[in-house]
């Protein structure tokens, strides 16, 4: 009996590799060098990076402050990720494709890893801003353990244990500055 499940446990044949077919790339390889590797870049930075000054903003101002410093770390940092991918390699000794492409992957995923946690300050509370914000964290740490899971083969637990750290580093660095 042909099930989806049994289709989606099978190579070529999931909907993730013919999806990635249909997008124009020969195989999942070609597709995590050109998009996959780019974005996860630009998704670990933008939600690693942006933690420190937007929770060091919020506990020594207000949510106000939090979100004005979040969107501003956020859309800096998309344009400077994105220039140092776009710059950082053509693609045709690597194989990894167009450098304007692959800049505004990183510098698109780099604002978005910014952004999904700042938002949250748009609530007044700063206490229930940073709460929010703490949950939108969590889940954008288990999408990227996920993703280094799926496209790497990396060990979902040791991936999670990895990015976890190094969230709760830039953490608290942001908090540890904040009440000082």
């Amino acid at each position: 009996m042909h099930t989806q499940a049994n289709t989606a446990s099978r190579g070529d044949h999931s909907l993730i590799a013919r999806a990635i077919h249909r997008a124009g790339f020969h195989d999942e390889r070609e597709f995590v060098l050109r998009v996959v590797q780019p974005a996860l870049v630009g998704m670990i930075d933008g939600t690693i990076s942006s933690l420190a000054p937007i929770f060091a903003a919020a506990i020594v101002s207000s949510s106000h402050t939090a979100l004005i410093v979040g969107l501003s770390v956020a859309l800096g940092a998309g344009w400077s990720m994105g220039w140092s991918e776009a710059l950082s390699d053509t693609g045709e000794q690597t194989g990894r494709g167009s450098a304007v492409v692959r800049g505004g992957i990183t510098g698109g995923m780099t604002v978005l890893g910014g952004i999904f946690h700042t938002l949250p300050f748009v609530i007044s509370n700063v206490h229930t801003a940073l709460a929010v914000a703490g949950v939108v964290v969590t889940i954008e740490l288990f999408a990227i353990a996920w993703v280094r899971w799926r496209f790497f083969k990396v060990a979902a637990r040791l991936s999670l244990f990895y990015i976890t750290v190094a969230g709760l580093v830039a953490l608290a660095i942001g908090v540890g500055l904040g009440a000082s």
